[in-house]
């Protein structure tokens, strides 16, 4: 199957073949399944936690405490065999207290820098909106630069890099609620969600859950590289483009809603849609890998009107209800024969 010819911006890199498709989303599969082989249930999300793993995006989990989002993040920091740090946000949390302090060493008579805890693969920043305002700002920079500024000097955060912060959405007392701008940093909003009576049993007997630090890396940092690289020559037809725009500019002028989505969070799911798709096994992105993504990639870009606020309405549904309205192109405008 070849694909039609447009504007992609993948041109000049080489097409995706079918059979180097098939290749890599095994490889991915591969890392999903180490990942989540320590997680009980919320294979969907897992395997979306890879893909913003190959998008070089951060995580956002907001979902009530207990149900395994800490050892999501150590389960993906022993998939690609990377190290792993958990800082727990507390109103007293300094920025320093993440990107590091220079220590006068008294022996070389020079400051020497000690790194903080986001100097790891995967970060857990744990409960983040209890943190105040100026220890987020700093989590931001490095989230958005991979670069951590102290003291006038930048150093340069690892590869992979990945924040999975957390919070619980039914805590509200002594909590920072993080602004628009940052929630617009997190490529994915993702939520594990209550396990089934089989999985919770299993927990509760304490079996078949391996400890995610003794997991064997599935990939290594030039491995995901490969991936990466492979999911940017997954073909998008301009018919796609189309959509995920026309999508968006339904969102700006929704009367429910105060803030559409921004270019920002167009470009974020157009990029995740091709690293969902290479990790389905194929070659270019269909609506279907748009609608899949959507709520993950866009719900929490979404501002409600004060009214629909007060209304109770959800982002999601009106994402939905969006969707709804769109029309997707039909396939032939995707992919040839």
């Amino acid at each position: 199957m070849t694909t039609t010819t447009s504007t992609d911006d993948t041109a000049g890199r080489g097409t995706l073949s079918s059979a180097e498709a098939s290749e890599h989303a095994a490889a991915i599969t591969a890392l999903a399944n180490t990942a989540g082989s320590a997680v009980l249930g919320g294979a969907d999300t897992v395997r979306m936690a890879v893909v913003a793993l190959l998008c070089q995006g951060h995580l956002l989990l907001e979902d009530v405490p207990g149900v395994g989002k800490t050892r999501l993040a150590r389960a993906l920091a022993a998939s690609v065999g990377g190290e792993h740090r958990r800082v727990q946000f507390t109103p007293d949390l300094l920025p320093a207290d993440l990107t590091g302090v220079n220590v006068f060493n008294q022996s070389s008579g020079h400051f020497d820098f000690q790194p903080g805890p986001v100097f790891a693969n995967v970060v857990v920043a744990d409960e983040i909106n209890r943190a105040a305002p100026k220890t987020q700002a700093a989590l931001l920079e490095v989230m958005e630069e991979r670069l951590v500024t102290v003291d006038g000097v930048r150093y340069v955060a690892p590869d992979p890099f990945l924040i999975v912060a957390t919070q619980n959405p039914v805590e509200f007392d002594g909590t920072y609620p993080l602004p628009e701008a940052q929630l617009d940093r997190f490529l994915m909003r993702l939520s594990l969600g209550y396990p089934d009576e089989e999985a919770e049993i299993a927990i509760m007997r304490r079996t078949g859950l391996p400890d995610p630090d003794t997991l064997r890396p599935a990939a290594d940092a030039a491995g995901l590289e490969r991936l990466r690289a492979a999911g940017e020559r997954v073909h998008v037809a301009d018919a796609v483009y189309a959509y995920i725009r026309a999508v968006a500019e339904a969102t700006r002028r929704h009367p429910r809603l105060r803030l559409g989505l921004s270019p920002r969070a167009t470009a974020a799911l157009a990029h995740a849609a091709r690293h969902l798709a290479l990790a389905l096994g194929r070659a270019y992105v269909i609506p279907e890998d748009v609608e899949r993504l959507a709520a993950p990639v866009w719900a929490h870009r979404l501002v409600l009107t004060p009214e629909a606020q007060v209304g109770g309405a959800d982002p999601a549904e009106l994402l939905a209800e969006v969707l709804r309205q769109v029309a997707a192109p039909q396939p032939d405008a995707v992919v040839g024969g």
